[in-house]
């Protein structure tokens, strides 16, 4: 009822007078914008640098991170590189003491084959020479024996014995001599 006498009167109901539920009353909004304000201001000034010195020091871990990475990669690359190029060397090195090696074999060896050449040698020609010696020893024997077969022979042929030496030497030396001559021929 009072309502009614309200607006009989002219005026205006609460509801009507232009209080919207939607749009605050302008003290609410005043109020809000300063403790909205201060509290960007704290944010700003205390919690903002923070949370960037944060961010930064965050990114700059990673860069460091990355870099150390890079780095590391960058000097495993060079290790192996250079591990490549010793093996390499050590490759080429023992190809070249290989190399060497036959050589050397290849040296021992002509120089085994010369020495056995030369001791082949040396064995033959002292086996020729022992060969002659024995040959020569053996014809010495044989003229020697020939000698006194002739002797025996010619004494039994003639009946008697040859008393003089230089009759026997002279006899054995021509009959040895048409021994040497007669035994080429028979060869």
């Amino acid at each position: 009822m009072t309502n009614i006498l309200y607006l009989a009167e002219g005026g205006n109901l609460p509801k009507e007078s232009g209080n919207n539920p939607l749009i605050p009353p302008m003290y609410d909004i005043v109020w809000s914008a300063i403790a909205l304000i201060i509290i960007l201001l704290i944010f700003w000034k205390f919690v903002l640098p923070k949370f960037q010195e944060v961010l930064t020091e965050r990114e700059e871990r990673i860069n460091g991170g990355i870099q150390r990475a890079e780095a590391a990669q960058a000097e495993a690359k060079s290790a192996l590189e250079k591990y490549n190029a010793q093996l390499a060397e050590a490759r080429a090195e023992a190809a070249e003491i290989r190399e060497q090696a036959r050589e050397r074999g290849k040296a021992i060896e002509a120089e085994f084959k010369a020495k056995a050449t030369e001791e082949q040698q040396r064995i033959i020609e002292s086996g020729e020479k022992q060969l002659q010696a024995q040959r020569e020893q053996v014809v010495a024997e044989l003229r020697r024996e020939m000698g006194q077969n002739s002797i025996t022979l010619a004494e039994r042929l003639l009946g008697g014995e040859l008393s003089d030496a230089t009759k026997r030497s002279g006899t054995i030396d021509s009959f040895l001599a048409d021994l040497d001559t007669v035994a080429p021929a028979g060869k």
